[in-house]
This record gives structure tokens, C-alpha cells and sequence, in this order.
């Protein structure tokens, strides 16, 4: 090999190196951009498939969890909001065998004071197969 194929080899390494640092930390922060590519996807059809119109919905976007969640889903959620039921939070989730959606069982409720508390009964949007979030 040559001086210079080596000193491309090493300056290749370093680089990848020096670089890693700042890919964990944009995936640490933003998620993992092909798990939110899915879950913009296959989540706002999964609603539409339910019957849910845009106009039901007051918010709706992907959220990346901050703690651990069931290993059976992709880590990113998809969140929504209706508009009838403004101070409930429901999540969606992506499993990764078969990239069904499924809601998740939790919701949170925001309470006149601004404090959010979970929910695990029934609410209006409550579909009756959840899957455990955690």
C-alpha cells in the first residue's frame, strides 16, 4: 500500500471518530429519523382507516419518550390530541414486527392547574386492544 492510501485510511478513521459524538447526540435528541419516518407515515392512515377526520384532531406529531418504553415498539410514539377531548394525550406506537399501530393504554390528562396526570381507564377515544407502553 502506498503512504497515501494509508494516510486516507487513518484521516477516514479519525473522522469517523471525531463525527460519532455528534450523531448520538442529534439521535438522542430528535429520535431516530427512520422510526419518525414510520410513525408520520403509518400513523395519521391508521387514524384516517378508523374513521377520524383532520378536523377531529386538534394536534397530532411524533414525540420521542424520555424513559424506557415495551421493546416490542419502535421507540418513538406518535402523539394525539382530539379536539372534543382537548385535555387528553393519546399515544400511538409502531411495533417492530409488522409495523402494526397500535394506541397505548396510557394517556395523560392535563388538570386546570397544569399538571399532568396518566390515565389508564377508558376515555372517549379509548380504543378497547391497547398495548402497554412501558
Amino acid at each position: 500500500m502506498s503512504k497515501k492510501a494509508i494516510w486516507i485510511i487513518i484521516s477516514l478513521i479519525l473522522l469517523t471518530i471525531l463525527t460519532s459524538p455528534f450523531g448520538i447526540i442529534y439521535l438522542l435528541n430528535n429520535g431516530n429519523p427512520y422510526t419518525k419516518y414510520i410513525a408520520n407515515k403509518n400513523v395519521p392512515q391508521y387514524l384516517h382507516e378508523m374513521g377520524y377526520l383532520e378536523t377531529d384532531i386538534e394536534d397530532s406529531h411524533y414525540v420521542e419518550p424520555k424513559n424506557g418504553i415495551n421493546n416490542e415498539f419502535y421507540r418513538g410514539h406518535y402523539m394525539v390530541i382530539f379536539k372534543d377531548e382537548s385535555d387528553v394525550t393519546y399515544y400511538y406506537g409502531i411495533t417492530k414486527k409488522g409495523k402494526n399501530v397500535k394506541q397505548f393504554c396510557e394517556k395523560h390528562k392535563i388538570s386546570s392547574d397544569g399538571v399532568t396526570e396518566s390515565i389508564e381507564g377508558k376515555t372517549k377515544y379509548s380504543e378497547e386492544k391497547c398495548a402497554e407502553m412501558f
